[in-house]
């Protein structure tokens, strides 16, 4: 089969390799679509295993099962599923309390080969536990392929409760930022202001929903939100990037007893100077994001294959497996918004 295998920072191969076999107990999936994500990028330009290659990556993986192990009857061959990258348990104690985005004992997806590939495997713990769902015949592979970026956007945005009448202060124009803006505006906010370095990234982000944009070389981001709310602040700001310096400045541009979310990760080892006595004066709460709770990992996906969520807008490029490092480029540049691959084109 063919396979993007990573040698090294920035060296991604496409390659002939040995087909998988099918696990015990779970199923081979031919991968119909897969998309790029910013943490895909980030792990295949940086030396994110330590020397430890080659490696597949690739997470947010859909297809049409190949090949069941023996008796299983959950799924059998032919079945169209998109497949979420972590599996939760479902018995420790975050799971058990509805926070499964914390599970004690989840399958770690990054040790286990990725998507992009003709082929990859699916565990018995992954189809016994959380990670499969069906894809209905009449959505394409293309949409179904935004369930697993959407999920922790989704989650963040419930978690917080982003509803009517709501300003939004979002920071980072990527696929990420253009996701949250996009909802944002489904679950009823007011006014959506987009923060972001790129001139191209803000006009292409208006299509989201985005009301008011603001390029932070160009004025002060800070002094940018106070004016456009009214000197109030924003009643929730979300960083996703991977910047502290903006980190940072979020506080300052939220109203008093809003919240501010750290959704983007920075560089490991990185460290963000807050002002805590802003944040002690003016009641704000700080929260950071990761992943999505079981149930919302579902709804995330129902979301993503409904009529209401435009993935036609989102995905702005659809590449063969062989033009996995034009994407990257294109992500890079921000000339496209999301780039879904399609491995057995």
């Amino acid at each position: 089969m063919k396979a993007a295998l990573m040698y090294g920072p920035g060296d991604i191969r496409v390659e002939e390799i040995e087909k998988p076999a099918c696990p015990e107990g779970g199923f081979l999936l031919k991968v119909m679509a897969i998309g790029l994500c910013g943490s895909d990028i980030r792990n295949l330009t940086t030396d994110s295993r330590k020397g430890d290659y080659p490696h597949i990556y690739g997470h947010e993986i859909v297809g049409v099962i190949e090949e069941v192990s023996p008796g299983m009857t959950e799924h059998k061959k032919g079945d169209r599923v998109y497949v979420y990258p972590v599996d939760h348990c479902l018995k420790c104690e975050e799971c058990r309390s509805g926070h499964s985005e914390n599970c004690s004992n989840a399958g770690d997806y990054t040790s286990r080969q990725g998507g992009f590939a003709d082929y990859v495997p699916v565990t018995k713990e992954q189809v016994e536990r959380d990670s499969v769902f069906l894809i209905p015949d009449e959505v394409s592979f293309e949409s179904a392929s935004l369930g697993e970026p959407l999920s922790s956007v989704y989650a963040c945005q419930d978690n917080i409760n982003v509803g009517f009448g709501d300003t939004i202060v979002i920071i980072g124009a990527g696929p990420i930022g253009c996701f949250h803006a996009q909802l944002a505006k489904l679950r009823g906010a007011k006014k959506v202001i987009m923060i972001e370095i790129n001139d191209s990234r803000l006009e292409m982000a208006k299509q989201f929903g985005v009301d008011e944009t603001v390029n932070s070389t160009m004025e002060d981001p800070i002094e940018a939100v106070r004016r456009m709310t009214g000197g109030k602040g924003a009643d929730k700001v979300i960083s996703a990037n991977p910047s502290t310096q903006a980190q940072a400045q979020s506080i300052f541009m939220a109203r008093k007893g809003g919240i501010i979310v750290f959704f983007g990760g920075t560089a490991k080892g990185a460290m963000t100077e807050l002002d805590t006595n802003y944040i002690h004066y003016n009641n704000l709460w700080i929260y950071g994001h990761f992943g999505a709770s079981s149930i919302q990992v579902q709804k995330s996906f129902e979301l993503a294959i409904s009529e209401d969520f435009p993935t036609e807008k989102f995905i702005t490029h659809i590449l063969p497996l062989e033009e996995i490092n034009k994407g990257i480029e294109l992500t890079r540049s921000g000339e496209a918004v999301k780039v879904v691959l399609l491995p057995n084109q």
